[in-house]
């Protein structure tokens, strides 16, 4: 983790944000007050976010364009009639 004052923060706010995502959470000053930034991603897995099932499928490395559209040429059953 990065420490940060909050003006170098400000300032470099691109930066920080940059290394949240690549390095971790970056740690923000001010005065007596403290936060923290990290990644939605990193968030998310602190917070013990899951998936919604549409999102698992449409996720990486998950690609529905990949699947093969087979379709069963057998004849029908016959009904009986």
């Amino acid at each position: 983790m990065q420490d940060w004052n909050l003006s170098e923060a400000k300032n470099k706010l691109s930066e920080v944000m940059n290394n949240a995502l690549l390095l971790g959470p970056q740690v923000i000053h001010r005065r007596n007050d403290v936060v923290i930034m990290l990644s939605k991603q990193e968030y998310d897995r602190l917070m013990g976010h899951t998936s919604s099932f549409k999102e698992m499928l449409l996720s990486p490395p998950h690609d529905l364009g990949e699947l093969e559209h087979v379709r069963d040429n057998s004849l029908m059953r016959d009904s009986g009639i």
